[in-house]
């Protein structure tokens, strides 16, 4: 019976996606479809550490170009200050939406849905919680909270139990803070958006 407790001697590389995303994948395996090699190899603890590393910037590559895209815009073409009579701007509709009541919800991992890697997000202090009921579901890149965070009721290596998470991000120019409830067997459960005051 295999124990847990022994040590990972797989040798794994670093994967990178289109998006510039990153993850770890056994360097005997083909890539998985729509990966490709991202320079690094050897130890599980080695390839996370070059991840953290070189993945500076979570955001997938092609949400920061549109971004970027934005900003330009914006800079080449200002709004004019609005009148001190109009009123102020309504809150986002899919903020304000997700933030009423619970909501489906599923962990986002790429290349593989496992509590495992769950786990290494975790540890790495950002995971991705995917609101799966939105149009083509609304996939959010959350910074733990992890004071407020709960993953003490979770046997990650069973897949069992369950964990709380919480932290805050911006979505569409509004921060919020996001709460979900993690069951391991799934990876699925309920959560929502808390919209923060502004500072």
């Amino acid at each position: 019976m295999f124990n847990d407790e022994e040590e990972d001697t797989t040798v794994y590389k670093v994967v990178v996606n289109h998006e510039e995303q990153y993850s770890i994948w056994p360097v005997d395996r083909e890539n998985p479809l729509g990966w490709r090699d991202g320079g690094r190899s050897g130890p599980k603890a080695e390839c996370l550490s070059y991840i953290n590393e070189v993945w500076t910037d979570m955001r997938p590559l092609s949400l920061r170009k549109h971004m970027e895209e934005v900003a330009r815009q914006q800079a080449e073409n200002p709004s004019p200050p609005p009148p001190s009579s109009t009123p102020p701007p309504k809150p986002d509709e899919l903020v304000t939406r997700l933030a009423k009541g619970d909501h489906a919800v599923e962990v986002g991992l790429r290349p593989e849905k496992t509590a495992e890697a769950f786990k290494s997000a975790i540890d790495r202090g950002y995971v991705h919680v995917k609101f799966t009921e939105t149009k083509g579901g609304t996939e959010l890149g959350v910074r733990l909270d992890t004071q407020a965070s709960d993953w003490t009721k979770a046997d990650f290596s069973q897949a069992t139990g369950s964990v709380h998470v919480e932290g805050t991000l911006t979505l569409n120019y509004v921060k919020v803070r996001c709460v979900a409830d993690i069951g391991l067997q799934t990876l699925t459960g309920t959560g929502h958006l808390v919209i923060l005051e502004k500072e």
